[in-house]
C-alpha cells in the first residue's frame, strides 16, 4: 500500500524542448504531437524515449446496486457475459488490440460469476461483486487494500516483461454510478452534475439513477481516500486505482481511457497527486461528467471521437498517435541534419 511516486524530472525539459523544436517543420506546427513527446521524453528522462510492449489491463467486476436494477438498464449478467465476448476475441477492445499489436490482459477482479479455469483469463477475484452500498460500504477496508495490492502487482508483471507503457480498461454493470459517486466525493462537484447515461440510461432513467446515487452519497461520509474508494468504489476500480499508482512508481507510461478509469485515477491522485506526471488521457468519453473530469484536473485528452464504451477502446485507438509522436522525436531530421535553413 506503500508507493514512492516522484515527480516527473524537468532536468531534460530544456533539451528535449530543443529537440522538438529544431525538427524541419515550424514550431508547434505538429501540436499535440509535441506536447507528447515532451513528456513521454521527460517521463523516461531521455531524449530517445522508446515504447515497448505495450499493453492494456481490462478488469472486470460487479456491483451490489445493479442487481436491483434501479441504476442500469442492463441486468448484472451481462458482466460476465462480456468477459466471455473477450476472453472469446469479440470486443471491440479485442479487435482494436490486435489491429494496433497491443497485447491484452482480462483480470476478474470480482465478477458475480465462477468461470472456469482459462488461461486467457486472470483471476484476481475479491469477492462475488460488491455489496449495495445503498445499506453500506461497497467494500470493506481490507478488501480495498488488497483489491489495490492486486492491481499494483499485475502492473508490476507487465513490467518485469517489458512493458514501458500500460493501459486500463474496464468493465462492470452499474460501474458508472460508482465513478459518478467517486466523480463527486474526489472532485466536489455536485452528484447531479456527474450522473450520465451510463450503458444507455434516457429521460427517466437518468432521472432515477440520479436521484438513487444522490441518496446514496448523503448517506455517507467517508473521510479518506482510501475510505472513500472503499465506500463507492468497485474492485475493478480499486484495482486499476493501484495498478496506476505501482506504474507510476516504476516510471512507466499511464494510458486514461475514459469516464470510469478516470474515477479511478481521481482515486489514485487523491492518495499520491503525483501519479498526475505519468498520465497521457487518451480521450475525452461522451460520458457527460468526463470533461468535468479532465477540467478539475486540468488535463486536455488525444482523442475526441464521442465514443462512451469504456473497455479500453480510447486508450487503443490513441496509441497509434503516441507512437506517432515518439517516432518524429526519434527519427524525424533536424534542420541541421537535413540542411535545410531553419526559416519556417
Amino acid at each position: 500500500m506503500k508507493f514512492d511516486i516522484k515527480p516527473v524530472k524537468k532536468d531534460l525539459k530544456d533539451a528535449i524542448q530543443h529537440k522538438i523544436d529544431t525538427k524541419t517543420k515550424p514550431v508547434g506546427a505538429l501540436g499535440i504531437l509535441e506536447e507528447l513527446a515532451l513528456q513521454i521524453a521527460m517521463i523516461q528522462e531521455t531524449l530517445s524515449p522508446r515504447l515497448s510492449e505495450p499493453v492494456i489491463l481490462v478488469f472486470a467486476g460487479d456491483h451490489g446496486i445493479a442487481s436491483t436494477g434501479k441504476v442500469n438498464p442492463y441486468p448484472q449478467e451481462v458482466t460476465a457475459q462480456m468477459v466471455y465476448n473477450f476472453l472469446n476475441g469479440g470486443a471491440a477492445i479485442n479487435v482494436f488490440c490486435k489491429q494496433h499489436t497491443i497485447g491484452l490482459k482480462i483480470i476478474d477482479a470480482g465478477v458475480n460469476h465462477t468461470f472456469e479455469t482459462s488461461p486467457n483469463l486472470i483471476d484476481a477475484k475479491i469477492a462475488l461483486g460488491t455489496e449495495n452500498y445503498e445499506h453500506g460500504a461497497a467494500m470493506s477496508i481490507p478488501q480495498c487494500k488488497m483489491a489495490l495490492d492486486k492491481g499494483a502487482a499485475l502492473v508490476q508483471k507487465c513490467y518485469d516483461e517489458g512493458s514501458t507503457i500500460i493501459g486500463f480498461g474496464e468493465m462492470g454493470i452499474g460501474n458508472s454510478s460508482s465513478a459518478s459517486l467517486l466523480m463527486a466525493a474526489f472532485t466536489k462537484i455536485p452528484i447531479a452534475d456527474c450522473v450520465g447515461a451510463g450503458t444507455g440510461l434516457v429521460g427517466a432513467g437518468v432521472s432515477q439513477k440520479t436521484k438513487v446515487l444522490t441518496t446514496v452519497f448523503n448517506t455517507h461520509q467517508p473521510q479518506s481516500a482510501l475510505e472513500t474508494l472503499a465506500t463507492f468504489g468497485g474492485f475493478e476500480i480499486a484495482m486499476i486505482a493501484g495498478g496506476m499508482l505501482q506504474a507510476a512508481q516504476l516510471g512507466m507510461i499511464i494510458l486514461i481511457d475514459g469516464f470510469i478509469v478516470t474515477a479511478a485515477l481521481l482515486a489514485a491522485h487523491a492518495m499520491c497527486d503525483n501519479v498526475l506526471d505519468y498520465c497521457v488521457f487518451s480521450h475525452t468519453s461522451d460520458e457527460q461528467g468526463h470533461q468535468k473530469m479532465l477540467a478539475f484536473l486540468e488535463k486536455k485528452a488525444v482523442l475526441n471521437l464521442n465514443m462512451r464504451l469504456g473497455e479500453g477502446t480510447g486508450v487503443a485507438m490513441a496509441y497509434p498517435v503516441i507512437e506517432s509522436a515518439v517516432a518524429f522525436l526519434n527519427e524525424m531530421a533536424s534542420f541541421e541534419e537535413a540542411g535545410v535553413d531553419e526559416v519556417m
